[in-house]
């Protein structure tokens, strides 16, 4: 499944960024995220609470910065297990300045397997971007408000 958007943040870069590498930042934003810490490889190991329709589970994840360029752009790299399958994925996100804000662009890939497979592939993506959706409005009251 392709996942690709963008999303204007009122802030500049540079503090958009250091938030995009905070574990408690994303932590508060991310939908059903109930903890996020730093590993000693510099890693994120998460622990969630998701589901997709009928289908709901708690999840064991780990979070990959890979290609740093602060503040311009990095790679993230995804892979979730849980009683409802897993989630593997790959994303690419650019942020550039624009208008007194920082736009953030992304692009990338997801799979699921298991049991949250069965629910069809509209509904997961349906229920992705409405993640994506809800992660980024989070996200961008906790930049500003800071």
């Amino acid at each position: 499944m392709k996942l690709e958007g963008t999303h204007t943040i009122l802030a500049p870069r540079d503090l958009v960024w250091q938030r995009l590498m905070n574990p408690q930042v994303l932590a508060r934003a991310l939908p059903g995220c109930e903890k996020m810490e730093q590993n000693a490889d510099g890693s994120f190991g998460a622990e969630l609470k998701v589901g997709i329709g009928a289908i709901k589970g708690a999840y064991q994840g780990r979070v990959e910065i890979l290609d740093p360029a602060p503040p311009e752009r990095f790679r993230m790299k995804v892979e979730a297990k849980g009683t409802g399958g897993f989630v593997k994925g790959e994303a690419t996100l650019s942020l550039a300045e624009n208008a007194g804000g920082t736009l953030i662009t992304y692009s990338g890939e997801a799979q699921v397997g298991g049991l949250i497979a069965s629910v069809g592939q509209r509904l997961i993506q349906s229920a992705a971007r409405q993640s994506l959706n809800q992660f980024f409005q989070t996200f961008a009251k906790q930049v500003q408000s800071s």
